[in-house]
């Protein structure tokens, strides 16, 4: 599993040094899957329950899960959403990024991508042995809602391992002490979605993008995370 979120996080990096102004999503997605097959993994998203693409890109108003198209072009500006899945020797990677591009057109998108790192931060502190499950989701709301902004509670993180996705879920809400015990060997993905106005999402009509419904911005971080002895370990991390 190292090595598969290995793959992911050095895939990542790459896109968020070569994204500009002018590319489309289908550019950022051709690079996505290059990188993964040049290191002889594969694609983990692609024809997951039909998804037709190697990379979810996500802009602006979109939560998560945008299919990438040779028609979509990125500008000056925007927060652009990267998520990214990777299989290798049967094991699974999954992590995500948001990034904006060039000069922010709106003065909250920093503040957002910032309380969301700190929220996925915050969530990955609290995956220790011993602890209870909702004790992440907590953290993550705490620290989303004191900052004025919504979590998305229609999506959640998951166990991952052999599977992309296995239980438990992890949402990004919750009371503390609630939930499964963490255990020593479990491998989850933390995945804090944040919209800057409300929480609601609908899906549109191509049955993946997810939209804010009132149009506000989104951001979207995500690490898959060793829970060990010693402490949580981040797996999507490059070397």
């Amino acid at each position: 599993m190292r090595h598969a979120n290995r793959i992911v996080a050095e895939v990542l990096d790459e896109l968020s040094r070569v994204i500009q102004p002018g590319m489309t999503t289908d550019d950022l997605d051709c690079i996505a899957e290059e990188g993964i097959r040049k290191r002889t993994a594969m694609p983990a998203f692609k024809g997951y329950r039909g998804f037709p693409a190697t990379l979810c890109v996500s802009i602006n108003s979109e939560v998560v899960h945008g299919i990438p198209s040779p028609y979509r072009i990125i500008a000056e500006g925007d927060v652009v959403s990267m998520d990214l899945g990777a299989r290798y020797k049967g094991y699974y990677g999954d992590s995500a990024i948001t990034v904006i591009v060039g000069t922010p057109h709106d003065p909250v998108a920093p503040i957002l991508l910032d309380v969301t790192k700190r929220a996925l931060s915050k969530g990955i502190q609290e995956a220790v042995p011993g602890a209870h499950l909702q004790d992440i989701s907590a953290a993550i709301q705490q620290e989303v809602e004191g900052a004025g902004f919504s979590v998305v509670k229609k999506f959640v993180g998951h166990g991952i391992g052999r599977s992309l996705h296995e239980p438990p879920e992890v949402p990004n809400y919750g009371r503390r002490a609630r939930g499964p015990l963490l255990r020593e060997g479990m491998t989850i993905a933390i995945e804090p979605m944040v919209n800057a106005g409300g929480g609601d999402v609908k899906v549109l009509p191509d049955g993946w993008t997810a939209v804010t419904v009132d149009g506000s911005l989104s951001a979207h971080f995500e690490h898959t995370i060793a829970i060990t002895d010693k402490g949580p370990e981040i797996l999507s991390i490059a070397s």
